[in-house]
C-alpha cells in the first residue's frame, strides 16, 4: 500500500499544537491498563446494549435503548442524567449527562447517536442476527469463523469482530465515550475539561427533530465544542480528526404506467413500460464517468481552502487497495482520489423497485417503478436548491412532476408521470482548520497513537454538524473510532474489538486535553 507520511509539511498551526506538551504518557497507560483489566465486562455490557433493537421504525425500542444508555452513565458516575424530550411523546429523547470539573474553563460536549438502520434479517450471514451480537475471529468476508461466547479471563483478539446492528453505527460511540471516562474516573484520572454528553436518537431518520431539542435545552448544551463521535477511521487504519460533514437529502421517485399489470405480450411495445421510463430517467442524470449532469448541481459548492487542498495531499493514498478489495475495475470520478471526490456533492441511487426479478419475476408491464435518490451536499449546497435543480432536471425530460398521486385527468394529459416526495434534510457545514480548539483536539488524539493522525476536512457520511452550528452556533469536530470495512447500513454490521479499545484511549485522551 502506498502511503504518504502527514506530519512531514504539516499545516503550521497544527504543528504548533503538536510542539506543545502532550497529556501525560501515565494517563495513556493508567486508561489502557484499565481496559484490559475489564475488556471482558466491557464487551459483555456492551453486547447487552446492541441486543436492544433501535430501529427508527421500533419506538419502544429505542426508548428502550435510551434509558439503558441513562443507566449506563449512572452507574459510571455522571451527573445529572436526563431525557431530553421534544414536545411529541413519540420523539425519541436525547440522554444527556454532564461531568463538572473544578478549575476547568472549557466545557466540551461529546456526541453519538443511538439509532440505527432499518435491518433485513434474511441478508445477514448464517448464523447471525442483528440483534444477537455474536463475535467471529476476523471479518467474515475475509473467511473469519463465528466464536462461542469467551470464558472469563480468556484473551481477547483485537482484530476479532463483534456482529450486530449498531456495533459500529453508532452504539460504539455511544460506549467508546462513556467508557472513556470511565477508565479516567476509575484510574483516579481527572478531566481537564467540563465534559457534557448528548445522545441522539433520530440521526438515522435525518434528525428531524434535533434543531426542537437543541434550542428547547439551549442554556443546557452551552459549551465550547462538540466532538462527535460516528463514522470510521481513515482506511489506512490510522484515527483521524474531521472538520466537516456533507449534508443530506433523500428524494422518493414514483413513475407511473397503466392503472394495473399488463401481460408483456399481450401490450408490450404498446403500453409504456414505467421501469423503462424510470430507467431513462435515472441514466439522464450521470455520465459514464459518474459525474451529475443535472444543470447547476456543482455551480454553488465553495472550493476548499490552500490548507484545506494541502491536508488533502497528505492523506495517505488508499484508492487502488479499497478498489481491489471491493472487486472493481474502473472507479468513478474522471481519474479524481477519493478524498477529493467527497468533497464534491454527490447523487446516489439508493435503491429501485418494479414488479419482481428471481424467482418471481413475470412476464409483465408493471403498473409502477420506484426509486429513492441520495443526495449529499458540501460547504454552498442548500438541500433545497439541489432538489429544485433534480426537479427541473425532471421537467426537461418532459415529465409531469407532481407531490401527490396523479389524478385521473392527470393522467389523461401527460404520458409522462412522475411523483417526487422530498425528505426532510440538512446542509453540510465545515469547520476552518485553523479553528482555536482544533490543533488541541488533534494534538489529544495524537497522543494516543505514534504514526500521524489523518486530517480530513469533510466525512464522506453525513452528520446534522449544520444543526448544531445553526441552532447552537457552536464549533463541531468529529473524532471517529469504527473500522472502515464495518458494513454500516447494510448486512453484517461488525466493530473490531481493537477499533472500540482504541476508541476509549481517544475519548479519554480527548477529556484530558491541554
Amino acid at each position: 500500500m502506498k502511503k504518504r507520511y502527514l506530519l512531514g509539511g504539516m499545516l503550521p498551526i497544527v504543528v504548533a499544537m503538536l510542539l506543545a506538551a502532550a497529556p501525560p504518557a501515565t494517563v495513556l497507560k493508567k486508561v489502557r491498563q484499565y481496559r484490559q483489566q475489564h475488556e471482558h465486562e466491557l464487551l459483555a455490557e456492551y453486547s447487552r446494549l446492541l441486543a436492544i433493537p433501535n430501529v427508527a421504525a421500533d419506538t419502544a425500542g429505542l426508548h428502550r435503548t435510551a434509558a439503558t444508555i441513562a443507566a449506563m452513565m449512572r452507574q459510571r458516575g455522571i451527573a445529572d442524567v436526563q431525557l431530553l424530550k421534544a414536545a411529541s411523546p413519540a420523539v425519541p429523547p436525547a440522554v444527556y449527562g454532564e461531568v463538572r470539573v473544578p478549575g476547568a474553563t472549557r466545557t466540551i460536549v461529546f456526541y453519538a447517536h443511538y439509532d440505527g438502520q432499518p435491518v433485513n434479517p434474511t441478508q445477514w450471514a448464517a448464523g447471525l442476527s442483528p440483534f444477537q451480537p455474536v463475535l467471529a475471529s476476523a471479518s467474515l468476508a475475509k473467511g473469519g469463523a463465528l466464536l462461542p461466547t469467551p470464558a472469563p479471563g480468556t484473551p481477547l483478539n483485537p482484530d476479532w469482530r463483534l456482529y450486530a446492528r449498531g456495533s459500529s453505527d453508532d452504539k460504539a460511540g455511544v460506549m467508546a465515550i462513556i467508557s472513556g471516562y470511565q477508565a479516567l474516573a476509575q484510574s483516579g484520572i481527572r478531566p481537564t475539561v467540563n465534559l457534557k454528553f448528548f445522545f441522539e436518537g433520530e440521526e438515522e431518520a435525518g434528525s428531524p427533530h434535533l434543531a426542537e431539542l437543541l434550542a428547547r435545552h439551549r442554556a443546557l448544551l452551552q459549551s465550547d465544542l462538540w466532538i462527535i463521535c460516528d463514522g470510521p477511521v481513515h482506511q489506512s487504519g490510522r484515527k483521524q480528526v474531521v472538520f466537516g460533514a456533507r449534508g443530506d437529502v433523500n428524494v422518493a421517485l414514483t413513475v407511473y404506467g397503466p392503472r394495473r399489470p399488463l401481460h408483456s405480450g399481450h401490450y408490450g411495445n404498446w403500453a409504456p413500460n414505467p421501469a423503462m421510463a424510470l430507467a431513462r430517467l435515472l441514466g439522464s442524470m450521470k455520465d459514464s464517468t459518474g459525474r451529475v449532469t443535472i444543470a447547476g448541481f456543482y455551480d454553488d459548492v465553495v472550493p476548499l481552502t490552500a490548507t484545506e487542498q494541502d491536508a488533502l495531499r497528505r492523506i495517505p493514498t488508499i484508492d487502488d487497495d479499497i478498489r481491489r478489495e471491493l472487486g472493481f475495475a474502473r472507479p468513478d470520478g474522471q481519474g479524481q482520489s477519493l478524498v477529493e471526490l467527497l468533497n464534491q456533492p454527490s447523487l446516489n441511487i439508493n435503491g429501485m423497485r418494479s414488479a419482481n426479478v428471481g424467482p418471481q419475476a413475470a412476464n409483465v408491464i408493471p403498473t409502477t417503478a420506484e426509486a429513492v435518490l441520495d443526495l449529499r451536499l458540501v460547504l454552498g449546497n442548500d438541500y433545497q436548491r439541489q432538489i429544485q435543480k433534480v426537479v427541473r432536471h425532471i421537467e426537461h425530460q418532459g415529465f409531469f412532476v407532481t407531490r401527490a398521486e396523479p389524478t385521473d385527468a392527470e393522467r389523461a394529459q401527460y404520458p409522462r408521470l412522475v411523483r417526487v416526495v422530498p425528505a426532510t434534510g440538512y446542509n453540510a457545514q465545515r469547520t476552518p482548520m485553523d479553528s482555536p480548539l482544533a490543533g488541541r483536539v488533534v494534538q489529544a488524539v495524537q497522543s494516543t497513537v505514534t504514526e500521524p493522525v489523518v486530517l480530513l476536512p469533510t466525512s464522506g457520511g453525513s452528520l446534522p454538524l449544520y444543526v448544531f452550528k445553526q441552532e447552537l452556533g457552536t464549533t463541531t469536530l468529529t473524532v471517529p473510532v469504527a473500522n472502515y470495512d464495518n458494513n454500516q447500513h447494510a448486512e453484517n454490521e461488525n466493530i473490531r474489538l481493537g477499533n472500540l479499545w482504541d476508541g476509549i484511549e481517544t475519548m479519554a485522551a480527548l477529556m484530558t486535553l491541554k
